[in-house]
């Protein structure tokens, strides 16, 4: 769907193309503007390279700049496209869109700082608006409220696993410790109890003693009871969001001019989100 504004009416003219992806313009600079940030991710991997030579060094240096200013303008663009700019500036695409620019001109007062542009990466997040796969991120926000409301069970489970790696490094100090130089303290152990309980088995640091050995075939065979906890504790909070997900709709890409604010359904007139008007109509002007 898109909406048509008035040529003096700039402001809602650049929210339209920088914002969505339901016009050409806006599908368009959008594609332009992720083979711009994948080019520039390559850029700084490129550039880290200890063989590269000067001259292709000081090429993709420039390149680094020429886009980092492309990326400024469009921040500003942004923000000023926006009626309520904070909102922008404080939402997490805001935060990683200025994130992205920030490297390039602290590395003027800090060397090496822009190694930190693949914070970029972030923005192809922008994907899922752009190829209409809409779909993904509400089931990304189905994760993200799963994972929310079992915080406090999974807080308990983290808490109960942490205990039992105390009891068992300090019971394999006390069983390891005169004879296994490897368990030279409880911390050592505690580390140890948690490598075989989480079954990752790194193997720097393995038990010489009969008991020692029958205490980590218990501790192994726990983990693998304890993997299935916060699995089930996850899976049953998506169940609980996916029955209540009564989503009839399809799900647009416009974005709210007031919160900047996506994911609403393609016959929306209100942001359901901050209730503001989704688009400007001749009447409003």
């Amino acid at each position: 769907m898109s909406y048509k504004f008035e040529p003096g009416h700039r402001r809602d003219r650049i929210h339209e193309i920088i914002f969505e992806a339901d016009t050409l313009e806006g599908k368009i600079f959008d594609v332009v503007l992720l083979v711009m940030i994948m080019v520039s991710i390559i850029a700084v991997a490129w550039e880290s390279l200890p063989t590269l030579d000067p001259g292709t060094k000081k090429r993709l240096y420039n390149l680094e700049w020429l886009l980092t200013i492309f990326f400024t303008v469009e921040y500003f663009l942004r923000i000023i496209s926006v009626k309520r700019p904070m909102k922008y500036i404080t939402s997490f695409y805001g935060v990683v869109d200025l994130l992205s620019i920030l490297p390039t001109y602290l590395s003027i007062i800090l060397p090496g700082s822009n190694t930190f542009l693949v914070i970029r990466a972030l923005r192809l997040l922008r994907l899922f608006r752009i190829f209409k796969m809409a779909n993904f991120l509400i089931q990304g926000d189905i994760l993200l409220k799963s994972l929310k409301s079992s915080m406090a069970k999974i807080i308990v489970f983290v808490y109960f696993i942490l205990v039992m790696v105390c009891i068992f490094g300090a019971i394999m100090y006390v069983v390891e410790g005169h004879v296994n130089p490897e368990f030279d303290s409880i911390p050592r152990s505690i580390y140890w109890a948690i490598v075989t309980i989480t079954t990752v088995g790194f193997g720097d640091i393995t038990p010489s003693t009969a008991l020692g050995q029958f205490l980590s075939a218990i501790l192994m065979i726990t983990g693998y009871a304890v993997i299935a906890v916060p699995t089930g504790i996850m899976s049953a909070e998506i169940f609980k969001k996916q029955r209540r997900l009564m989503r009839s709709n399809r799900i647009s890409t416009q974005a709210c001019r007031s919160c900047s604010l996506e994911g609403h359904d393609e016959d929306a007139v209100y942001c359901k989100f901050c209730g503001d008007k989704l688009h400007t109509d001749d009447n409003d002007r």
